[in-house]
């Protein structure tokens, strides 16, 4: 019988020892960005793969800690532990990558199949759905920087043609994104989002050369929507990571529509385990 292999593991399952001669699986898991976007100082400069091993019962405890939920360092605290080397800075990674990863634990650690509620787009009913992880496929990073070994993506806005630069999110991005989400949150009293300017915010790195940032929150919050919307959809098609999307019938309406795979509380806490 051939061994079909989940694309986002390279190669045969290795083990390493932990304390009492526990064998532990380890993999190698292809970086989606290849290391392109990381500067030659960098361990992930150019890097091609890193190995992870499965989790323990350490990480669980990890996945429950109150503290770390709330500062939002749960996915940095949980990859960096599972790393074969150390050296690797989690929270400076591309949050491409960090869900490479992420997919690959779950899937070393819980199996590939995922159970989550899902909605459909056309009708709005709510269903289960199994997902097999291991049919995710891998994007790759297929655009090269404006400069090499460097975070920084160039887009012309198609109605101002204001010459954007901007960056991919890193572990550390998204994190500063929680933290001033909470802060918003706690001054004016409400739950108040604004997913789309904050992820532009923290994307965009200079508006035709111009990289003050008091001058980028005031374009962004002024700029027309087909400007927006253009730029979202060029970063999301060139952001490497793991295409989370998946076709879907709905038991409801019977239309086949396309969904992202939600990533919940059941994600690392699979039902009947």
């Amino acid at each position: 019988m051939t061994d079909v292999r989940n694309p986002i593991f390279q190669h045969g399952t290795n083990l390493i020892k932990q304390q009492m001669a526990v064998d532990v699986p380890v993999e190698t898991i292809p970086l989606p960005s290849g290391g392109k976007a990381y500067p030659e100082s960098s361990p992930l400069h150019n890097r091609q793969n890193i190995e992870i091993r499965a989790m323990t019962a350490r990480e669980e405890d990890i996945l429950m800690s109150r503290a770390l939920i709330k500062k939002g360092t749960v996915v940095t605290h949980l990859i960096q532990n599972c790393l074969v080397d150390q050296t690797i800075p989690v929270s400076q990674m591309l949050s491409g990558d960090r869900y490479a990863l992420l997919v690959a634990l779950r899937i070393m650690s819980y199996g590939p199949e995922y159970e989550a509620a899902i909605e459909c787009p056309a009708c709005g009913a709510k269903q289960n759905k199994v997902f097999n992880l291991s049919e995710l496929p891998i994007k790759e990073l297929e655009v090269a920087p404006s400069q090499p070994g460097m975070n920084l993506f160039d887009f012309e806005l198609p109605v101002s043609k204001k010459k954007i630069t901007f960056k991919f999110l890193t572990g550390i991005d998204e994190e500063q994104m929680l933290m001033t989400q909470n802060a918003k949150k706690a001054k004016l009293g409400t739950d108040v989002e604004t997913p789309v300017t904050s992820r532009l915010v923290q994307s965009i790195v200079a508006i035709d050369g111009n990289t003050n940032k008091g001058d980028i929150i005031r374009f962004v919050n002024s700029m027309i929507v087909r400007d927006v919307q253009a730029l979202r959809k060029y970063m999301a098609d060139v952001e490497p990571g793991i295409d989370m999307t998946q076709v879907v019938d709905c038991i409801e309406c019977d239309a086949v529509e396309e969904v992202s795979v939600p990533v919940g509380v059941g994600f690392f806490f699979p039902k009947g385990r």
